[in-house]
């Protein structure tokens, strides 16, 4: 008998039936049909596959007795009670590595378009407005980009920027061991060295609004902000009155605070560059992260040790 797995994540069909090969799904990937299938089969399931915006709270971990295993599809898990789920001996873990590399590809297009005005030239010209009437824009390459959490999707965002001769440098809450990039223990301090902020960081209570209205004063007028990792990094509200009052060029993000509804604060920006927290998803991410998932849950019903731990 296939174990009983709960999804609350939205797939593809091909990935789920990948998945009904090994488990019995029950997909729950709205708040109604997560509601009906705890209450209905929670006794039986075993398993329970979210994301780190989706989460699976600490009273649904109770209402769940059977649960072994809690794995986040991608690399986040803020919204996880991954600390009650411990005191249950359940299973943790996510798909750390799997969408690295998109993650990082997005992160380049954000900052590419924001900086060389890709939307609005893309606007103008489909107006009929000739090359003349637009304002210079800044070229992309020789110039600092700071990396706000030199994890892996840091690691490679960094490796992009060499290929544009970028000068890179990271604040984590410690220096990377053999890293050989520039280390701020400052986070103002990178931002007022940096002409580009990418923001890498994991979100949770320890990184809300970590990107403020001091660090933004910081970056100035010329720099730009990109944010791949989660919204709440961001204060909204600051953004937005850095990116009206021109404290900041612009900002690139794929993730806001308000989701899944757009940030409406910052709609009616010209300096801003939108989309709909994508970053990591394309068909060989979403398969690579089903991939790690599928291994995971293999070899903890096996008794063996999973993959990627968190």
């Amino acid at each position: 008998m296939k174990p009983s797995l709960l999804v609350l994540t939205s797939l593809p069909d091909d990935n789920r039936e990948r998945i009904a090969a090994s488990f019995d799904i029950l997909y729950a990937p709205t708040h109604e049909a997560r509601a009906k299938s705890i209450a209905k089969h929670g006794a039986t399931i075993r398993a329970v596959l979210t994301n780190g915006t989706t989460g699976l709270s600490a009273s649904e971990v109770d209402r769940l007795p059977a649960l072994e295993l809690v794995s986040a599809l991608g690399a986040g898990y803020e919204n996880i009670a991954t600390d009650h789920a411990r005191t249950r001996g359940i299973v943790l873990t996510n798909g750390a590595g799997a969408n690295d590399d998109c993650v990082a590809d997005h992160a380049f297009a954000l900052l590419l378009a924001v900086v060389r005005d890709v939307p609005q030239r893309d606007r103008a010209t489909r107006d009929g407005i000739w090359r003349d009437a637009l304002p210079l824009r800044p070229s992309v390459s020789g110039k600092r980009l700071g990396v706000i959490g030199l994890g892996r999707i840091g690691e490679k965002v960094a490796r992009r920027a060499a290929g544009f001769d970028i000068d890179v440098a990271y604040h984590n809450r410690k220096p990377r061991d053999g890293v050989t990039l520039r280390y701020f223990d400052n986070l103002r301090d990178l931002a007022r060295w940096s002409d580009y902020l990418v923001v890498a960081t994991p979100g949770g209570a320890g990184t809300h609004h970590l990107i403020d209205a001091h660090v933004l004063e910081a970056l100035g007028p010329t720099g730009f902000l990109v944010n791949v990792s989660r919204g709440s990094v961001v204060d909204t509200d600051a953004l937005a009155h850095a990116l009206k009052s021109g404290a900041i060029a612009g900002a690139g993000l794929d993730v806001y605070e308000s989701e899944p509804h757009p940030p409406q604060a910052l709609l009616h920006l010209n300096n801003i560059v939108l989309t709909p927290h994508v970053a990591g998803t394309s068909p060989e991410a979403n398969a690579a992260c089903v991939d790690t998932f599928i291994e995971n849950a293999t070899r903890h019903f096996a008794g063996e040790d999973v993959l990627t731990p968190i």
